[in-house]
């Protein structure tokens, strides 16, 4: 409790040097756990280096460093080695003992600092004292270290696929790759190897992308659109109430549960279709995937169309409505041309959605790089290559890896140029209704 004289006022409420003192001891209790893991790594390498066999301190540091990983994989039992020597044994043991012993003697240090902090905190407690702006300083450090480690993240991110990209096209020409018509990807490991092409021209690849993607939202725009007007406008509300979570239930399904539908159900039904029509439909093509794909999406242009669309203020609806307007009329030419930037966000997402999306194409259009406009044949997308490209054991200084660095770039430029397009239409067409 705060001790004052009478009438004198407290600088802060009293939640906030509640505040004050949590704060230090919180964080004084943090930072003496992370220093003490810290510590307590260092330590243990150090005293298993010490106790390693003379044979691996004379045989050099990479194998030093490599019996330390090994007694680290055997005490914590994610080693392979069926049976460790000796000293490899015991040195697991010890460690073991030791990070023990260190737990227990680290959660006792982060208790002992956090009781200091928390007994000379409340010591510092005064009416005088300013524990509002403490708080709020605290609280903005906070809020600023998050918003910097998302930048260094996306940064990094950057960075990570601009330097393995560059490695890449070291090794094949980015005239090949963004202009080249066959993908093919195998690279030989030996000199007799059979079936290595090396193509990596990523024509196929994007254009299979495109066109599962435009087929998706031939699908998801309209009917999330229409949905998201009827639910807004038209609806009762005992009708929205129901109808809303059921679309929204959409979004929660498990792509792989879209995957077998697309893969079980929707393609033998196209190609029964297409057999009774005299088409030629493959069993796995890329009209399956955009239509099941288009489904998924439904909610993400639903959902956020209708939350933009009641956001409109009914004023609009009333003043269009009382110069004689009919109610389909205002929703065209008022409701909708003020809802357009949520609208366009909506498609956005939904867009960036279906680019990422793998397991529906998986197994619905396949894994061939087929450069055709044809709904009914087998496509590849960019995301089902890269997956392709980096399942199993890879080398990562083969073309054949690096290739799904460049293919990521690429996707994130070409997507980064959409959304600034789309950015720039919104913002005109925003001052044009202003």
């Amino acid at each position: 409790m705060i001790s004052k004289k009478e009438g004198e006022p407290l600088h802060s409420r009293p939640h906030q040097y509640g505040l004050y003192v949590l704060i230090w001891t919180a964080g004084v209790g943090a930072a003496v756990l992370l220093v003490w893991n810290l510590c307590e790594y260092l330590i243990i390498n150090q005293l298993l280096k010490g106790i390693a066999p003379l044979s691996i301190h004379s045989a050099g540091g990479e194998l030093l460093a490599e019996w330390v990983k090994d007694v680290k994989d055997l005490a914590s039992g994610n080693s392979i080695l069926m049976n460790p020597d000796p000293a490899m044994a015991s040195a697991s043991l010890a460690m073991q003992s030791w990070y023990l012993n260190g737990s227990i003697a680290g959660w006792v240090a982060t208790a002992f600092g956090a009781s200091v902090a928390l007994f000379r905190s409340v010591s510092f407690v005064r009416v005088s004292l300013r524990a509002r702006p403490f708080a709020e300083n605290v609280a903005k450090l906070i809020l600023g270290a998050c918003a910097a480690a998302a930048v260094f993240v996306t940064l990094g991110i950057i960075l990570s696929l601009i330097f393995e990209s560059i490695r890449f096209f070291s090794l094949v020409s980015w005239s090949e790759f963004l202009f080249g018509l066959q993908w093919s990807p195998q690279i030989a490991l030996r000199e007799d190897q059979v079936g290595s092409s090396g193509a990596f021209g990523a024509v196929p690849v994007f254009t299979g992308t495109l066109l599962i993607m435009i087929i998706a939202m031939f699908v998801a725009v309209p009917v999330g659109l229409f949905s998201a007007v009827y639910l807004s406008e038209y609806a009762k509300p005992t009708v929205r109430a129901i109808v809303k979570p059921l679309l929204e239930i959409l979004a929660g399904i498990p792509t792989v549960v879209y995957g077998f539908f697309a893969a079980l159900t929707v393609a033998p039904w196209i190609r029964v279709l297409g057999v009774g029509l005299g088409l030629d439909v493959a069993s796995e093509s890329a009209l399956a995937a955009g239509l099941v794909m288009g489904i998924m999406i439904i909610p993400f242009v639903s959902s956020l169309s209708d939350d933009v669309i009641n956001a409109v203020p009914n004023a609009l609806r009333e003043g269009s409505l009382g110069l004689g307007a009919t109610r389909s009329e205002t929703i065209r030419r008022v409701v909708l041309p003020a809802a357009l930037p949520g609208i366009v966000g909506s498609v956005l997402l939904a867009v960036s959605r279906a680019i990422g999306e793998t397991m529906i194409v998986v197994m619905a259009a396949g894994l061939a790089a087929n450069l055709t406009a044809n709904p009914l044949e087998a496509v590849t997308t960019v995301t089902v290559q890269i997956v392709t490209l980096l399942v199993g054991d890879q080398e990562f200084d083969s073309a054949k890896t690096l290739a799904a660095f460049a293919l990521g770039l690429t996707l994130f430029l070409v997507t980064l140029v959409l959304n600034v397009i789309a950015l720039r239409v919104v913002r005109k067409y925003r001052e044009q209704y202003e």
